[in-house]
């Protein structure tokens, strides 16, 4: 049986709840002292830092058993983190307990973490990646890295917003179910298995199915536009799909695009891609549509911008992140040959067919502003 001690993130009980496996009745306030919590650069948890005048706040832990410490070695290692011996300030006095902190050197901090900051803007994103991480634990498989869980968690969190119902009907989510998921595939991409049953248009309930879903990643495309010539600007490069289904030219005509990061606005993300894609600052953006992109059997949605710029010294471009082994050329054309390009079959992705439809109803406005 182990005492843990919990300083950051899972002082956020929903999310110690997810990850311990069960409601910690028995936690209580304690205090590490001699350390504070400090911000990590760029992330959104805290690291323990020495300082003689402070103390971290936190909830100790007791009794833990083995199977209870695994989940929690599970979570915490794909923060980098690992147990080491503490004494903290518990009721009767100083007591000694595990904690968490890196196994590599300290990162850099930005100053003191705000937990209620963190848990308004970050709680509920992390317990629905959490709920990934510990479904993978029990599947047995590695899984996606935790920026990937995070990115699909805050997916799942935009799809609450939901769209009208004018012409369907009034039916919910909640006319679907129960759901029980099975053991799929979990990695950087997620294959989820389930059965469920749902109400019927008639008024019944369906019989129960075996369904396997894709569940993916918010992302935003952005199609570059200059008004003042009406040319747009398009990304070539090498993709997987065409490759898997023996198209015999993989190099397909797109538009920039990027997964959505977790907390992300759509439309930073769009700015974000113009300028790792296509080395393009936008001088404004202007949404277009949102959609699913098959949504048969794949969460995945986009968030579609128009991003107005510049072009004249844009064609030809190569691009990308060499982190990500991205190879990306730029084509900068009139508006007409691509149109003459969805006919000719040369364009045939759908998102960036429905972004020129959607120009092609708004180019005079966009022209006559420019």
């Amino acid at each position: 049986m182990t005492d843990l001690f919990v300083f950051g993130t899972l002082r956020h009980v929903p999310l110690l709840t997810c990850v311990l496996g069960r409601a910690p009745g028995a936690a209580e306030p304690a205090v590490l002292p001699g350390h504070r919590a400090l911000a990590v650069k760029g992330e959104d948890f805290p690291v323990l830092a020495p300082d003689p005048e402070a103390e971290a706040p936190g909830l100790l832990l007791r009794g833990l058993s083995a199977a209870e410490l695994e989940r929690m070695d599970h979570y915490e290692g794909s923060y980098g983190y690992a147990l080491a011996p503490v004494r903290v300030e518990a009721v009767e006095g100083l007591v000694p307990a595990q904690v968490y902190v890196p196994q590599a050197d300290l990162p850099e901090a930005t100053g003191p973490w705000d937990f209620e900051a963190w848990r308004a803007r970050w709680g509920e994103i992390a317990i629905l990646a959490a709920e990934e991480a510990m479904d993978n634990l029990a599947a047995g498989q590695p899984g996606a890295p935790r920026f990937a869980r995070m990115s699909r968690a805050w997916a799942r969190l935009n799809g609450r917003e939901g769209a009208p119902q004018t012409l369907r009907s009034a039916l919910t989510r909640a006319d679907v179910g129960p759901i029980n998921w099975k053991p799929g595939f979990d990695g950087f991409f997620r294959l989820r298995r389930f059965t469920l049953s749902h109400k019927t248009f008639a008024g019944g309930r369906s019989p129960e199915v075996s369904r396997e879903g894709f569940a993916a990643f918010d992302a935003a495309l952005v199609l570059p536009y200059d008004p003042a010539t009406d040319r747009v600007l398009l990304i070539e490069q090498l993709r997987y799909g065409p490759l898997l289904r023996d198209d015999p030219t993989p190099w397909m005509l797109e538009p920039v695009a990027g997964l959505v990061d977790a907390g992300e606005d759509p439309a930073d993300t769009a700015r974000r891609e113009a300028a790792e894609e296509a080395r393009l600052t936008l001088k404004g953006l202007e949404p277009m549509l949102r959609f699913y992109a098959s949504p048969g059997y794949t969460s995945e949605y986009f968030h579609c911008f128009l991003g107005l710029a510049d072009l004249s010294a844009h064609d030809g471009t190569l691009a990308g992140l060499d982190a990500e082994n991205e190879d990306i050329r730029s084509h900068v054309i009139p508006f007409d040959r691509a149109m003459a390009l969805i006919e000719s079959g040369e364009i045939n992705v759908g998102p960036l067919i429905t972004m020129l439809l959607w120009l092609a109803g708004n180019r005079d406005r966009l022209r006559a502003a420019a």
